[in-house]
């Protein structure tokens, strides 16, 4: 209950720092956010939204320290296979599974660079002249600890980070407190389910899903998702792919973890076209905590 009280209370205080719209940002800080520890550091958070933004939402939560022990914070991959986001849960017995970066939807393998424990799994793929928003920042996994990097759009920037953990994409929100500029085009600034990772208060690091392309959740453009993380009082904040591979996994059945889903997918997938919690996309590579 007491960590309960905190991270309310989290919230309430990051809508107080910032100047930004008070109708929107109030329902964030004062709705009902269901809560469900899944185990002593690891907490699930899920919100529904009649009105934000102006149209309805569901945005779910996963929160844990950033500098803690235990749980484990790591990246997955199938290398050139395409799996589900729950197979990579089920493979590593991971706590929570989360869809990462973007990927080849026909030859499968990430499309921006992935480095576990070391080893280069993907490299960058260049498209054409100038590298994407999704080339540009990466999240760094060093001893537990995980932070935001901005590398711009040098080529090669990220082979020459020396972290063992690396996986780049983006576009980067925010920027030590404040939004990073985005380009003007239809990935940013049309509504679509999102996928993101912050790091907030306290040392804390926050994964988050909103869903979308249904008539119960309309989904966000990536300037209402840099608001969105802003207000839940996150410092720096990245993009993941969403869409169709917007997928929250949790462990259903591991020793001291509730049961919260009969598959483990909370959120829910929009490739179904229904609002059911299965559909979900396979995909290239996750984030895993463990």
């Amino acid at each position: 209950m007491k960590n309960n009280l905190f991270f309310v209370m989290w919230l309430v205080t990051s809508a107080s720092l910032y100047a930004q719209p008070t109708t929107d940002s109030t329902r964030v800080t004062k709705a009902r956010w269901r809560t469900t520890r899944l185990t002593r550091h690891l907490r699930w958070q899920e919100a529904q939204f009649d009105s934000l933004f102006g149209s309805k939402q569901n945005v779910n939560l996963v929160v844990l320290k950033n500098r803690r022990r235990r749980p484990v914070v790591a990246f997955g991959s199938a290398g050139d296979s395409l799996k589900p986001t729950s197979w990579f849960g089920k493979r590593d017995r991971a706590l929570v599974a989360l869809n990462g970066t973007f990927f080849d939807v026909k030859q499968g393998g990430s499309v921006d660079l992935i480095k576990i424990d070391g080893r280069l799994i993907d490299t960058t793929r260049l498209s054409g002249k100038s590298m994407p928003e999704h080339q540009q920042s990466a999240i760094v996994i060093d001893r537990n600890r995980v932070r935001i990097v901005h590398g711009g759009n040098q080529p090669g920037w990220d082979r020459q980070l020396p972290d063992e953990n690396v996986m780049t994409t983006g576009p980067l929100l925010l920027q030590n407190g404040q939004p990073h500029p985005l380009a003007k085009n239809a990935f940013n600034d049309n509504r679509h389910p999102r996928t993101c990772l912050c790091l907030g208060p306290g040392r804390r690091l926050v994964l988050a899903t909103v869903d979308g392309r249904n008539a119960n959740a309309q989904g966000m453009n990536l300037h209402e998702l840099t608001r969105l993380m802003r207000w839940l009082g996150c410092r720096d904040a990245i993009n993941l792919d969403g869409g169709g591979s917007t997928t929250l996994w949790l462990q259903p059945d591991l020793p001291g973890v509730k049961q919260v889903s009969e598959q483990g997918v909370v959120n829910y997938p929009s490739d179904s076209k229904q609002w059911i919690h299965t559909g979900e996309r396979a995909v290239s590579n996750v984030i895993l905590i463990r």
